[in-house]
């Protein structure tokens, strides 16, 4: 569970051709802007390169985590397709911006889910579904920025 500031940066605003470059982590030291190797900022292409085969699940609790380049035939490149390569069975991840409060009270109840041993993505759809019916955040624009990609069974199968 990874809860930081994500990026994603559409065509146009960089003149950087690998999609996998345009997207990833803000991570410590990602404000000092520095240049090279730690720079604080880890891209999808980095995350491709990391070892997690036999991760269950991977949360990315930060902006648009999700997003990516869309590639006809190819599918979308970005952190999750780099999460995917690196063996993360399901990924977490968030289409637009996301509410601290209202993403931390949703990340709270997804676990309790998964604890209760519900699926991955059932977990994630019944939080969301909590969240609206709550009342106390009933507009989906705070809670249905989250998907769930991958594996849907629960996390001990």
């Amino acid at each position: 569970h990874i809860v930081t500031h994500g990026f994603f940066l559409p065509d146009g605003e960089q003149k950087q051709e690998n999609p996998l470059l345009r997207s990833g982590l803000a991570l410590a030291g990602a404000n000092q802007r520095h240049s090279g190797g730690d720079d604080g900022l880890l891209t999808a292409f980095e995350a491709a390169a990391l070892d997690l085969w036999g991760t269950k699940l991977v949360v990315l609790s930060a902006c648009d985590t999700g997003n990516g380049q869309i590639k006809n035939g190819e599918g979308v490149f970005g952190l999750r397709r780099a999460l995917v390569l690196a063996g993360a069975e399901t990924q977490v991840a968030s289409l637009w911006r996301a509410d601290d409060l209202v993403t931390r009270k949703l990340m709270q109840q997804f676990y309790t889910n998964l604890n209760a041993g519900l699926g991955r993505a059932e977990a994630l759809q019944q939080a969301q579904l909590k969240l609206l019916r709550g009342g106390a955040t009933p507009s989906p624009y705070y809670w249905a920025n989250f998907i769930c990609i991958g594996e849907w069974k629960p996390l001990g199968q």
